[in-house]
């Protein structure tokens, strides 16, 4: 992995251009292996502990914010569809192995029951890698059957027969990414090719019966917000270097003297190495135990598992902090487009965005579970 990162680093700018990822980048990504991480075994893939995968997506980050979330978040995608039924897994690698799926998690369009199965329609916005992918997974809300029950939310599988990519992705930040909207016209989902977040929160995966190893017994709530954390990191970490970097060489040009002398640019890089350190070494720790739980045969508590939730999110919350301290620190250089120092503020602010990196909803979960209270949310 290590070997792309120079020629990702020289695409960062032309990935920015085309507003998706080069053809190469995507293709350096499959030939490597990268988006079987989290693959079962028994369609090609390697089962790795999610770890592997999130360090991955760190080190990428320090070169190219964009082609970080595209392996996050592509690569992701792979273990998620192991929760599937084994149809829907067949479905989509039965033939093929190296097909990828994008999602559109938030329940934008409309979902309607019907006989054997659901009919969707409405618009799914920011289905990041989408030109490259020939399923995408969306996010809905089923109607209850019975008066006053909530909503079954679902997730559903769909082809790419069956949507639109609508190119709507003009963002200032995480440019690379051809998060598009995609549109659904009346497509039909029979019900196994729907994975229920209730399932994802008590582990009832229908996955479970072909896929049951250690790796598919982590909770969702858990496995895919890492996935948007861990760009983050690695843009702060690549956000560090740069910042050392231009520094250590960077004189004054009031009194010729050298700015790495300036105890206010010691300070902004020593706090920001020691949240951006923070952050990652807490991701990894807690994926680290929750591995050996599972591995052991062993539940991972609620209270473990909300732990967890916030501290990914926190993991986040430490790297915005991070690259703001250093861009900042960075004066008038800083703004200009050939810096890296920019983009990945940018970028940084970009993933901060997302719903799964939202700190108050993630510190909501950890409260309640710290006060004893009952979740009222399944995602964690």
């Amino acid at each position: 992995m290590r070997a792309l990162l120079p020629a990702l680093r020289e695409r960062a700018d032309r990935a920015e251009r085309l507003r998706r990822l080069p053809d190469e980048t995507f293709a350096d990504f499959q030939d490597a292996g990268l988006f079987r991480c989290l693959q079962p075994k028994r369609y090609g893939g390697f089962e790795l502990d999610p770890g592997t995968l999130y360090q991955a997506v760190m080190e990428i980050g320090t070169v190219c914010g964009s082609s970080a979330w595209i392996l996050g978040v592509i690569g992701v995608h792979n273990w998620h569809l192991a929760l599937f039924a084994p149809e829907a897994q067949d479905d989509v690698w039965g033939k093929d192995t190296s097909i990828q799926l994008s999602t559109s998690l938030a329940p934008t369009g409309a979902v309607e029951r019907v006989d054997g199965g659901f009919r969707l329609r409405g618009r799914w916005p920011f289905s990041s890698g989408c030109d490259f992918c020939h399923w995408a997974v969306l996010g809905g809300a089923v109607p209850p059957l019975d008066k006053g029950a909530p909503p079954d939310v679902r997730t559903f599988l769909v082809p790419r027969s069956d949507y639109v990519i609508d190119d709507t992705w003009h963002a200032v930040g995480l440019c690379g990414t051809g998060s598009k909207d995609l549109l659904v016209d009346g497509a039909f989902v029979p019900e196994y090719r729907t994975h229920s977040y209730r399932d994802a929160f008590y582990l009832t995966n229908p996955g479970a019966v072909v896929n049951d190893g250690p790796l598919y017994r982590l909770p969702f709530g858990l496995v895919f917000p890492a996935c948007i954390s861990s760009p983050a990191i690695g843009v702060a970490l690549g956000a560090l270097a740069a910042f050392r970097d231009q520094t250590t060489t960077r004189i004054s040009p009031r009194d010729k003297s050298r700015v790495a002398e300036d105890p206010f640019a010691q300070f902004a890089l020593a706090e920001a190495a020691a949240e951006v350190t923070a952050a990652r070494d807490s991701l990894l720790a807690n994926f680290a135990e929750a591995m050996r739980l599972v591995r052991a045969g062993s539940e991972i508590p609620l209270a473990k598992r909300a732990r967890y939730r916030w501290d990914t999110a926190k993991a986040t919350d430490r790297s915005v902090r991070a690259v703001d301290r250093l861009f900042e620190a960075s004066g008038g250089r800083g703004i200009f487009l050939d810096n890296p120092i920019q983009r990945a503020w940018r970028d940084v602010h970009a993933i901060r965005a997302h719903a799964g990196n939202n700190l108050e909803k993630a510190a909501a979960m950890f409260g309640r579970s710290e006060f004893g209270l009952p979740p009222v949310d399944l995602l964690f």
